[in-house]
């Protein structure tokens, strides 16, 4: 029996977060539970809405409030406070399901599930090789509390649980590994060129390393994603050929065809494109950081993201070695079959039931007076 009829969840809209969002309520709505989701951080496209529109028992709340994430949001965060609090008097959850961190801290009168996807403090360090300057200490302290007043905390990888003791000395987060369906990807007729998705403007990418490399490549490097920063900027390149932000039918083609996916990511808690291209046959490159060990060592070509010579020749010894590199795509397929929705689905609904029934033993626990 699922104990959990009705989720409130938040999700950004400028991020792998909704594509996470979207597919656990997908499998979510399979097993009776429907979910209102509250998106924040720029207003949903129309593409967005209409996958949305798609999900049986999935109502769609709109707003654009500033992320955490962003520079000086505090103003939107304490207002999106009050519209998530206001939402949920409105539509009367069984649970709290946030995929940040700082409306933690808000008095919720259901049991609460914080999700850690990333956070600034770890990207920082990967990224910078330090943490961030003292302007960034209320977002620390922001998230530090949110996940004190979490009922639960879950990663979605050990790299990332350990990053949330490291940063915010939160020791207590379970992993549940994303997911992705492999019936919505196809590795179709593979074709001469290199793909790498994500946003471009975002250093932990590494872009602008995988472009650098991709010079002297005998294949052509294709870059999928968005350039333009939320807060100002372009990224621009000299080497790959952009493809900018596709829409998923277009990217699902596009990683169908592709014979090497190129990630030598900085950063990357977990990596839902990577899946993707596992699922479309893809052989991976990926960069050599302990989340995407935990993911796929074993099924994978890891490099160091810092150098383009390596990234270039580990790229080019896969294009000048097809059995390799079918044997490569293989195992990346094998290994992509254990991230399935099936299963992130058993961790949620197994996570939530607890949530309830610890709320509700709680509840009926009779109240002890002093003497």
């Amino acid at each position: 029996m699922n104990d959990c009829r009705h989720v409130l969840m938040t999700a950004d809209t400028v991020g792998g977060v909704w594509t996470y969002s979207l597919e656990l309520a997908c499998a979510l709505s399979g097993k009776g539970t429907y979910v209102s989701l509250a998106t924040m951080g720029a207003p949903v496209t129309g593409d967005q809405r209409r996958s949305a529109e798609c999900i049986p028992g999935l109502n769609l709340y709109e707003s654009a409030w500033r992320l955490e994430w962003m520079d000086q949001p505090w103003q939107d965060v304490d207002a999106a406070g009050d519209w998530l609090l206001a939402l949920a008097d409105r539509v009367r959850p069984d649970l709290i399901h946030l995929n940040g961190y700082a409306h933690g801290a808000l008095r919720w009168n259901v049991p609460l599930l914080i999700v850690a996807h990333s956070c600034v403090f770890s990207w920082w360090n990967a990224v910078l090789g330090s943490d961030p300057p003292s302007v960034w200490q209320e977002y620390r302290r922001r998230v530090e509390s949110g996940l004190r007043g979490a009922d639960a905390v879950v990663a979605i990888s050990q790299a990332m649980a350990d990053s949330l003791s490291l940063n915010y000395g939160y020791a207590g987060a379970s992993v549940i590994y994303n997911a992705r369906s492999a019936d919505d990807y196809l590795s179709g007729t593979k074709e001469p060129f290199v793909l790498t998705i994500g946003r471009a403007w975002d250093d932990a990418k590494n872009v602008r390393i995988l472009d650098s490399a991709s010079e002297s490549l005998s294949w052509p490097l294709y870059v999928a994603g968005e350039t333009q920063h939320p807060d100002g900027g372009t990224a621009v390149f000299k080497n790959s050929r952009p493809l900018g932000g596709l829409l998923p039918e277009h990217l699902k083609q596009w990683l169908s065809k592709a014979s090497i996916y190129a990630l030598p990511a900085r950063y990357e808690p977990f990596g839902l494109s990577i899946l993707e291209a596992a699922l479309s046959g893809c052989a991976l490159v990926l960069g050599d950081i302990p989340s995407l060990r935990e993911l796929w060592d074993g099924a994978a070509v890891f490099v160091d993201p810092l150098n383009a010579d390596e990234i270039r020749r580990a790229i080019e010894q896969l294009i000048t070695a097809p059995a390799a590199r079918s044997m490569l795509a293989r195992k990346a397929r094998e290994r992509a079959s254990a991230y399935n929705p099936n299963r992130m689905l058993s961790g949620y609904l197994a996570t939530y039931k607890s949530l309830l029934q610890r709320r509700a033993g709680a509840l009926e626990a009779p109240a002890v007076c002093a003497s």
